[in-house]
């Protein structure tokens, strides 16, 4: 195989405000995997607060280019034990793993859908990210978009906005990356209205002393996000968290998502297959995975405006995955 990369920087179509901060743009790793005429690819965003540095993949990817290229080609899972082997960071084993995956269906002439014997006849509509503002101008994003499912992002309880919010028609899921107290958590959950809301993904920081206080058998469907890094959490989180969103970086890639996906639903989770930012490259990864879900977060193109790449696509909410070999990627 051949090892290549470049750091690309994605403009967004408007600036992007979640807890966390304000956006205007994301920059982004990728990655190639390349063997008698084929390219395999993969992606990395930057994400400052997960402390993921590009410059430092960079380096990581010059000291393990010969090893990586001495491999032969075989069958991802066993791929992917050599990726652990590396001790790499999550987000750049998922590059990797997803350009290997990638790579090697394009070799074998066939989908990622089909080397997986995958049922693609009922995929859940994906959500578009409504980002932080006035409740009155999120409310206006919804009642315009032509989407038909929405993940509204705050960073403050506010008892007022819920009730807007629930008052409309709308397929509506709250996201407050963290930004509730333990005291608001307790007040959603027990408040029968919250029950018309998708879900209510990562209420608290990270922490199983916040964790604790939520109830799955309450009004809410809190789902796990950064409380849920891999399959390892799954059974602790259990009493607390109906759903998990599965993202490819965070767990590293689409083999173990797969593995993480098997052990969520043998513990009765209701699962998502979200995204950061990403091109076309990482929503086509994630997107193989829709026919395991019960919900998707698939978006990530959709706020970019210099997407690189063809792939499946996210069509107003509809995934439409690509019928060519592998994961579908082409760059443009």
């Amino acid at each position: 195989m051949v090892l290549s990369w470049q750091i690309v920087r994605f403009q967004l179509k408007e600036t992007f405000a979640i807890a966390y901060g304000k956006y205007t743009h994301r920059e982004a790793l990728i990655v190639s995997l390349g063997k008698a005429g084929s390219k395999g690819y993969g992606e990395c965003t930057s994400i400052d607060y997960y402390h993921i540095s590009l410059a430092d993949f960079e380096v990581i990817l010059s000291k393990i280019k010969s090893q990586v290229e001495s491999q032969h080609i075989f069958h991802p899972a066993d791929f992917y034990a050599f990726l652990l082997q590396l001790n790499l960071p999550s987000f750049l084993r998922s590059a990797l793993d997803c350009a290997y995956w990638d790579l090697f269906g394009k070799l074998e002439k066939k989908s990622f859908v089909e080397l997986n014997s995958l049922n693609c006849e009922n995929l859940p509509d994906s959500s578009i990210t409504i980002s932080i503002d006035t409740v009155e101008n999120q409310i206006k994003k919804i009642t315009q978009s032509t989407w038909s499912t929405f993940k509204v992002k705050c960073n403050h309880f506010n008892e007022k906005d819920i009730n807007k919010l629930v008052q409309l028609d709308k397929s509506i899921a709250l996201d407050s990356n963290g930004s509730f107290t333990k005291e608001n958590c307790h007040w959603l959950e027990n408040y029968e209205a919250v029950s018309k809301f998708t879900y209510l993904e990562q209420p608290m920081k990270p922490d199983s002393e916040n964790y604790n206080v939520l109830h799955i058998n309450k009004f809410a469907n809190w789902m796990a996000d950064e409380d849920c890094q891999d399959s390892s959490v799954l059974k602790d989180l259990q009493q607390h968290y109906r759903s998990v969103n599965i993202k490819l970086v965070k767990c590293g890639g689409l083999t173990p998502a797969l593995e993480m996906i098997a052990v969520a639903k043998e513990l009765n989770y209701k699962i998502m297959i979200g995204c950061m930012t990403e091109s076309t490259i990482g929503i086509s990864a994630g997107a193989v995975l829709a026919p395991f879900c019960n919900y998707a977060d698939l978006d990530g193109a959709n706020l970019i405006a210099n997407d690189i790449a063809n792939g499946s696509e996210i069509i107003n909410g509809k995934i439409h995955l690509s019928q060519n070999h592998g994961l579908g990627i082409k760059l443009i």
